[in-house]
């Protein structure tokens, strides 16, 4: 069965002393927002099973927020984010090409 809307998730904090974090998950959110990507936010700050499930899933147990999945499919971190839109490629890199083009005007 082929999904025909986004499943993107984001493990996010909103409980961070690091102000990297919490600026790096801002720039994807507003990325996100900016080409009218509709996604999910899971919150590990408030539950260590949502820590544990995102670091069981990456195959890191020190992986940091925010991460990234469309449905059960790992994307990548903010680093692979960052690269992906320096490239333009937000739509590849979120496994989202199949669902048609987007006009990024």
């Amino acid at each position: 069965m082929v999904e025909t809307t986004s499943s993107i998730k984001i493990y996010y904090t909103s409980v961070s002393g690091s102000r990297e974090v919490k600026q790096r998950q801002e720039e994807v959110i507003r990325i996100l927002d900016t080409y009218k990507i509709k996604y999910e936010l899971v919150d590990i700050s408030t539950s260590l099973k949502a820590l544990e499930e995102m670091r069981t899933k990456v195959s890191t147990p020190k992986a940091l927020p925010p991460q990234i999945f469309n449905g059960e499919e790992y994307c990548g971190d903010f680093e692979m984010f960052r690269k992906a839109k320096e490239k333009k490629d937000i739509l590849k890199f979120l496994k989202m090409e199949r669902m048609g083009s987007y006009d990024k005007r």
